[in-house]
């Protein structure tokens, strides 16, 4: 496992309540200290990357494990970092779904444990919320003025692809869904194609490495589109159409020795540099990657900006694992035509728990509770 941490100016004496986050949904444990909505005093990640390299993917089980020995650690390692004392903690934020349930379970049986022993009142948090909360926070952080509304939120991640209209409700915000993903996610396509190809695990940023060394127009590659019942287009997406057109090529191809030598010289390695990916990368595999990447960026940017125009929308919000993607931010903000394109630093686009606090704490200042009985909502809609 490998710890990642994000202190922003820690000092004591809160100006504003601070949000201890908590952040178990997948497989990444985080805790983070925010005060009020925009300064994050600590924000500390754990990877569980290694645990879950050899098997090409997300082991849930293992996954639940990992946080139940690390969510006491790393709650202590936010608190040191943020330079405060539990007691100083106004309210808890915790991911209370969707995604894993058993992951989710750790974070949610903590947050409720601790509330209750201390007193500090506890929100439970949808994931897909943080993750759109992550452009707001990032905006106050760098200290712009708040995004024109309403905006239109792209959140793109290894378990979520979806389009959120953004408007300011109450003291929050409220949202209203446009489009989803079929059936894999994004990220989940980005991961299982790289498996296929021997490119180890996560795949998202190995491809995106790898693309600028291909032929994009090489590989015709499908770009599914969903229709209405009443005909009309949808903006909802499917990556399962263009995984299996990988495969074909593939096989057509005859690249399995390729892959298979591949796998074979990536055994041991810790971090490939690109020389090595060069070295054991045919031209045909480079091409494929970047008509891979292409494909999916384009098939998002289309998609959102389509979703965009139809909501009225005056801004874009770029969210989640996959908007740390080069070509997708580049993309994004080229096509868009003048909207502005708002997205998270890189280290709050993947899972955190800073992301969690920011949207717990206008549902804290609300008054909103968690209740003891309340349970992980895996399939958590926003």
């Amino acid at each position: 496992m490998a710890i990642f941490n994000a202190a922003a100016d820690a000092s004591a004496g809160a100006a504003h309540p601070l949000i201890l986050g908590i952040e178990t949904s997948c497989d990444e444990t985080s805790a983070a200290v925010l005060e009020g909505a925009h300064r994050v005093r600590s924000n500390v990640v754990l990877s569980q990357i290694p645990v879950h390299q050899i098997y090409g993917g997300v082991v849930p089980e293992l996954a639940s494990r990992e946080h139940l020995r690390a969510v006491v650690p790393i709650v202590r390692q936010a608190l040191e970092q943020a330079q405060c004392r539990l007691d100083e903690i106004a309210g808890i934020a915790v991911t209370q779904g969707p995604g894993l349930a058993g992951a989710l379970l750790v974070g949610l049986t903590y947050a409720k444990a601790l509330a209750w022993a201390t007193g500090i009142p506890a929100v439970g948090v949808n994931h897909l919320e943080g993750h759109i909360h992550a452009v707001l926070l990032e905006e106050r952080r760098q200290g712009r003025p708040e995004p024109e509304f309403p905006a239109l939120a792209l959140v793109v991640s290894g378990g979520h692809t979806s389009l959120y209209e953004v408007r300011p409700e109450g003291a929050g915000y409220a949202y209203r869904s446009l489009g989803r993903t079929r059936d894999d996610a994004a990220g989940e396509a980005y991961d299982k194609v790289a498996k296929l190809l021997g490119l180890g695990y996560p795949g998202g940023p190995v491809i995106d490495k790898l693309s600028g060394l291909g032929e994009a127009a090489a590989v015709p590659l499908p770009r599914t589109r969903l229709k209405t019942d009443a005909g009309g287009l949808e903006f909802d997406f499917s990556f399962s159409g263009l995984k299996t057109a990988v495969l074909r090529f593939v096989q057509t191809q005859a690249l399995a020795e390729e892959i298979e030598a591949r796998r074979n010289a990536l055994r041991g390695m810790e971090k490939p540099d690109l020389a090595f990916w060069q070295a054991h990368c045919s031209q045909t595999t480079l091409n494929l990657i970047a008509s891979f990447q292409t494909t999916v960026v384009e098939t998002l940017v289309e998609r959102t900006l389509a979703a965009a125009e139809t909501a009225g929308a005056v801004s874009i919000f770029l969210t989640g694992g996959v908007a740390a993607n080069r070509q997708l931010r580049q993309r994004m903000s080229e096509a868009a035509q003048g909207l502005p394109v708002l997205a998270p630093a890189m280290n709050l686009c993947t899972d955190n728990a800073a992301m969690i606090a920011a949207a717990g704490y206008p549902r804290y200042l609300a008054g909103q509770r968690l209740a003891m009985e309340a349970r992980a909502e895996p399939q958590w809609k926003l």
